[in-house]
């Protein structure tokens, strides 16, 4: 193979490849993309027509670095146009990408196993939260691509994890990591997705053995609804870096983040047992405001914001880092692939 494709160079012609070093730490620049901030580490080609997942193969072990050290990696500039280039990028490092079949968020499929970032309602606001960590297995890489950004607002904020657990009150952060925290989850209420779509079968056996290996309690109530809890830590040692890592979907899944109308009219309607999803201490007990408001806090405290660019991917550790979204106005596609499952079991 041509020495220029080894190093992720695409052909060009003469003229353009004379230019071209051949050493690896010339193909690109890497450094933060905000001075003084860590996260996330901005990586562009230094070069014209440099193949990103060619590159991206050859220098695993280099995104793999900033992936443990910021817990995050924007890959911007590379000319990455379409669903199908991003899945290639994301496959070939790796390899087979993750399905999304433990759902609470409403989403759909763009292509094998790529998604469309949560169908929410662009004015909303969606909480920063960790992929799947109300779940028994969750991805490890968690891959966002931009193919349209909107014209105003839309951009996918992001928070280390380490860092939030840190600026937790103590007192706060000691009492949640103890008591865990339970999901709560009703079907067929009439609002929200069916227990088919998120389990992603139309088996009720098959569902409840689902459920029975991944700790998830099940209630059928009258006329075939369901009720689903599960009782989940708070905080976690990451598998590889053995860090201490904030993780869980506590505030995100908890009624008081549904926007005031939306909330009122739902409180009108179920009473908090039933409520299509919510939040409380692993022991039942309901989690305080004021909880809930320091662990806000230390969120708010953390996030980093940047407006996304168009071909912009952003690869993160979904320990490490957790994301949200803005609310926005016009067309935007950004689409999700997740890798490398992590379960419970695996964490000691």
């Amino acid at each position: 193979m041509d020495r220029l494709e080894d190093l992720g160079i695409k052909k060009l012609g003469a003229v353009r490849r004379k230019a071209v070093s051949t050493a690896q730490q010339d193909l690109v620049r890497i450094g933060p993309l905000e001075a003084g901030r860590a996260l996330p580490i901005l990586i562009e080609p230094a070069v014209e027509g440099l193949d990103l997942a060619a590159w991206a193969v050859a220098n695993r072990e280099i995104l793999e670095g900033h992936l443990a050290t910021s817990g995050g990696v924007l890959l911007r500039g590379f000319g990455v146009e379409t669903v199908a280039e991003f899945q290639g990028v994301i496959q070939a490092l790796y390899g087979q990408l993750l399905g999304y079949s433990d759902r609470v968020q409403p989403r759909s499929l763009v292509s094998d196993k790529v998604y469309t970032s949560t169908e929410y309602p662009p004015e909303q606001w969606i909480e920063l939260h960790n992929e799947s960590s109300y779940a028994h297995t969750w991805p490890l890489r968690i891959a966002f691509f931009c193919q349209l950004p909107s014209p105003t607002g839309g951009a996918t904020p992001i928070a280390d994890c380490r860092r939030i657990l840190a600026a937790i009150d103590p007192e706060v952060r000691r009492r949640f990591v103890e008591r865990q925290v339970t999901y709560v989850r009703n079907f067929g209420e009439g609002f929200g997705i069916t227990w088919q779509t998120a389990f992603q079968t139309a088996e009720r056996e098959e569902m409840e053995a689902f459920c029975r290996r991944t700790g998830v309690r099940v209630e059928w109530k009258e006329q075939g609804r369901l009720r689903t809890r599960s009782v989940r830590p708070v905080a976690v040692r990451h598998p590889r870096t053995g860090e201490e890592v904030w993780f869980n979907a506590a505030v995100s899944s908890h009624i008081s983040t549904v926007e005031p109308a939306t909330r009122a009219a739902l409180l009108a309607e179920y009473s908090e047992e039933d409520l299509p999803k919510n939040s409380l201490y692993g022991d039942g007990a309901p989690i305080e405001p004021e909880v809930l408001a320091e662990v806000r806090r230390a969120f708010r405290q953390e996030t980093v914001s940047f407006p996304w660019r168009q071909g912009d991917i952003l690869l993160l550790d979904n320990m490490l880092v957790a994301h949200g979204r803005a609310p926005y106005a016009g067309p935007r596609k950004v689409v999700v692939a997740m890798a490398e499952p992590v379960s419970l079991s695996d964490l000691g």
